[in-house]
C-alpha cells in the first residue's frame, strides 16, 4: 500500500488554495471551481468545496473546518527560514501555533493552523537519529 493523497474540505477555497500555496511555494491544478491539486514530490494535497461531497455520500461523510486531531506535515530544508519567510504573509497570531521548537524526537518543527483550523506542521530532522529515520 501506497499513501498518495490528503484532502481538505473547506467552504472557504480560494482562501485555503491561498494559504498553502504561499505555504509551500507550489501552484495547485484547478481541475473544476469545487476541486483542486497540489502535487507534491511524495504525496498530493487536494482541496475541495462540500459541493463535491455529493459524489461520496453525501454531507455526512465530511464537514469544512471541523479537524482537530490531524496533522499536515511537510518536510522542508530550514523550519526557521521558512518561519522568517511566512511570517510576513501570515496572520501570525491566528496560525503560527508553535514557533520553531527542536522536539524530542530529533525534529525541528514550526506548527500552524491553516485558515480553517487544521494543523500544519513543517519539520526538518536535525539530529543524526532523525536523519536517519528519513533518509534511510
Amino acid at each position: 500500500m501506497k499513501f498518495v493523497s490528503a484532502r481538505i474540505i473547506t467552504a472557504d477555497l480560494p482562501r485555503l488554495v491561498q494559504f498553502y500555496e504561499h505555504v509551500t511555494g507550489l501552484a495547485v491544478t484547478r481541475y473544476t471551481e469545487d476541486f483542486v491539486e497540489m502535487q507534491m514530490a511524495t504525496a498530493t494535497l487536494a482541496i475541495a468545496t462540500p459541493r463535491t461531497l455529493a459524489l461520496s455520500g453525501g454531507d455526512a461523510v465530511a464537514q469544512p473546518a471541523a479537524n482537530r486531531s490531524v496533522f499536515l506535515e511537510f518536510r522542508v530544508t530550514d523550519v526557521d527560514a521558512d518561519y522568517q519567510r511566512l511570517a510576513a504573509g501570515l496572520d501570525a497570531a491566528a496560525a503560527v501555533v508553535q514557533a520553531p521548537t527542536t522536539m524530542p524526537w530529533g525534529n525541528r518543527s514550526l506548527l500552524l493552523r491553516d485558515p480553517d483550523g487544521n494543523l500544519v506542521n513543517l519539520f526538518a530532522p536535525v539530529t543524526p537519529e532523525a536523519q536517519r529515520r528519513y533518509d534511510g
